[in-house]
């Protein structure tokens, strides 16, 4: 009786139908057979049986009139077209339906019916196909395109919908739902509804009940691979900061397993400029990760580009991983003396007999401060002063990335350094130590020295320090001690300043005051700091909606545009370009949509080489089941969210379901041909007795 109470009909008119139940009741109350009366001499027993037959008669007529009266009533219901109603109210009338397909490197993942973006747009078809012709939809997948905001009819939708492909582009799950409400919001009709058809990666698919427009029917579509795998490269370095033509260089590669198999005896090969260089063999348990390092010489004194590649099936996209390096590097030091300094000469012969060094010297009193725009390591010889001009300049070195080396003149008044210093973040200068001391370590774990011993000896000859400015003591949290005193004052203090660093002695370079510039210390210290001066462009960047890459160039390339190319698919650009303090920044802009190598150049002059590799959040195999799906949006308390299981082939009546609700007329009518079944019955049974 409960779901007779729940009913709502479709065509209601035809319970118009239902007066012809008085046919079935005239006919039981106004019976018309004639009875013909027969003589009998003895009528005792006749009596007897009479009272019995009309018994019998009368349930036979109440049980024939029951099933007539039923089996009218379930034949006009059928006619009603009954049904009871989804738990999601639907509005009667045009629909329209977003549905999202996740076209994500990971859909390309398989089970038993192909790949999971085909098993989606099979799906996704069959939704299609459950609405009426006059239903509006919109197709969304990751590109976010301005084509796929608007309605299309059904045809038009499964037309683009066979189009759709795999693409490096991923979306979090709430994107994706702002997305598709905002588009149904925009429309007028009453009945919307959207889907999501995904694997539902766990990294991208966290959503908060604020994300969600409860007028909005929505439906979640899981779609699961047989078998979960994946070996990937996810990340690579070079051992050394910077690489050199005919060097022997290592790069490192960490690949992960993201299988429940383990990997054994697998190949990586490493290709620089479209020759294999190298080939190691690694082994990597299942669901876990491993290190692998490859060695080999530079052969190249340019731009090279490199390829780690490796086999796995079926998810291909993270198999290569693509990087560039400049083997050309130079550093441009700039060295200013004082006009008493005698040490210039110690600077001038490292630096012009290292290839790696491009040596400019100033002297105190005739500074070219076009040089600073094409520094990357300024080294300040005992000065005199430091000039509230010089400081500036200074500063817009460090806020390029560039590094400044100061060796303090303790001759005089330390009014200029201070000012100075002060503008440039240093600690104060508040007297001279005039005592003889020597060094008592060196912070190797800073970083400045490391590599560049291969054995520490704690009984190592240190430097000898003669007399040394004493410093206020600072709170800077950029202050990191490299080398130590006695007396536990700093020889050498590094300082983060802007995006560059100064390194500060306490001592000046002149070797009244120590011997440091004629110790085996000096020559690794300069050449140190010098290679960490050097900002060098990254090994790769990740394909994501609006990279950075930055440039450090001189400050003609303002007046040009840049161009990103790629040639092999005869990719040409013109991503949006600022300067700030001589650096370019270029914004890709979601322009860049493929893995490879890209130049960058100015009328047709290459100025850099990157390469771009496909976002390895795809590569995570670790996705969401049915269940914590379903459980997520109970404790959300979301009452317009279903979660569909694909793998049970119900989707369509389940749709139909919703829509319509649960429809009842084929049910009726079974019931209306067993009433008369049971009146035919009952006539016969009754007679036969």
């Amino acid at each position: 009786m409960l779901f007779l109470l729940l009913m709502n009909f479709l065509f209601p008119t035809f319970l118009i139908g239902l007066v012809s139940i008085a046919i079935p009741i005239i006919i039981h109350l106004f019976n018309f057979r004639k009875y013909k009366k027969i003589q009998f001499t003895n009528v005792h027993f006749l009596k007897e049986l009479k009272q019995e037959s009309d018994s019998k008669s009368k349930l036979k007529e109440w049980l024939i009139l029951a099933t007539r009266i039923l089996a009218i009533t379930c034949l006009v219901f059928a006619f009603a077209q009954p049904f009871i109603p989804s738990k999601n109210k639907i509005v009667q009338g045009n629909k329209i339906i977003s549905i999202y397909i996740d076209n994500s490197f990971s859909m390309e993942n398989t089970n038993k019916k192909g790949t999971l973006l085909e098993n989606a747009k099979q799906i996704a078809t069959e939704i299609a196909n459950t609405y009426n012709a006059s239903d509006k939809f919109q197709l969304l997948s990751n590109e976010f395109e301005g084509k796929q905001q608007r309605l299309l009819a059904k045809e038009e939708f499964i037309e683009q919908l066979n189009d759709l492909k795999i693409c490096p582009v991923t979306q979090d799950l709430k994107n994706v739902i702002k997305r598709q409400q905002d588009f149904l919001k925009n429309n007028n009709s009453k009945n919307k509804q959207l889907f999501i058809l995904s694997d539902f990666q766990k990294n991208i698919s966290n959503f908060s009940k604020s994300d969600i427009d409860t007028a909005i029917i929505s439906h979640l579509i899981p779609l699961t691979s047989s078998e979960l795998k994946n070996v990937y490269v996810d990340s690579i370095w070079f051992e050394n900061p910077i690489q050199q033509y005919n060097t022997l260089q290592t790069i490192h590669a960490e690949i992960k397993n993201n299988g429940s198999k383990s990997i054994e005896n697998a190949s990586i090969k490493l290709i620089i400029n479209n020759k294999q260089v190298s080939l190691n063999s690694f082994n990597v348990e299942a669901n876990s990760k491993t290190s692998v390092s490859i060695s080999f010489v530079v052969k190249e004194n340019d731009i090279n580009n490199g390829i780690l590649k490796l086999e796995d099936y079926p998810i291909t996209f993270d198999d290569e991983f693509y990087f560039c390096f400049n083997a050309k590097n130079i550093i441009k030091s700039l060295v200013i003396n004082g006009t008493d300094s005698k040490t210039g000469g110690n600077f001038k012969s490292l630096m012009n007999n290292d290839s790696l060094f491009i040596y400019n010297e100033n002297e105190e009193t005739k500074i070219d401060y076009n040089l600073f725009t094409k520094t990357n390591l300024l080294i300040l010889n005992n000065l005199k002063v430091i000039s509230s001009g010089l400081t500036t300049e200074i500063d817009k070195l460090l806020n390029a990335g560039g590094s400044v080396i100061i060796f303090p003149n303790n001759d005089r008044e330390f009014t200029d350094y201070n000012l100075a210093f002060q503008h440039l973040h240093l600690p104060q200068i508040i007297g001279i130590d005039t005592t003889n001391t020597t060094t008592q370590s060196i912070n190797f774990e800073q970083g400045l020295f490391e590599g560049v011993f291969e054995k520490i000896d704690s009984r190592m000859d240190l430097p000898k320090v003669f007399d040394h400015i004493i410093f206020k003591q600072t709170t800077n949290n950029s202050f990191e001690p490299i080398i130590m005193l006695q007396n536990g004052r700093p020889l050498l203090s590094k300082y983060n300043v802007g995006n560059g660093k100064i390194y500060l002695f306490s001592s000046s370079s002149k070797l009244e005051s120590t011997n440091y510039i004629k110790h085996s210390l000096f020559v690794p210290t300069i050449i140190k700091i010098g290679v960490l001066s050097i900002k060098t462009a990254p090994t790769y960047y990740t394909i994501t909606a609006n990279q950075n890459i930055e440039i450090k160039n001189d400050i003609q390339y303002k007046d040009k545009p840049l161009h990103i190319i790629k040639d092999q698919t005869k990719f040409d650009i013109i991503p949006e370009q600022r300067l700030l303090n001589n650096i370019t920044n270029l914004y890709t802009q979601n322009q860049i949509k493929e893995a490879g190598y890209y130049k960058i150049t100015q009328e047709n002059k290459e100025i850099l080489s990157v390469a771009f590799n496909y976002n390895r959040n795809e590569s995570q195999m670790d996705f969401l089941t049915n269940e914590e799906l379903t459980s997520n949006i109970e404790k959300l308390n979301l009452k317009n969210i279903t979660v569909l299981d694909s793998n049970k082939g119900t989707i369509t009546n389940t749709l139909k379901e919703t829509n319509n609700g649960s429809k009842l007329w084929k049910l009726f009518l079974i019931l209306a041909l067993l009433f008369l079944l049971s009146e035919i019955l009952i006539i016969r049974l009754f007679k036969n007795n």
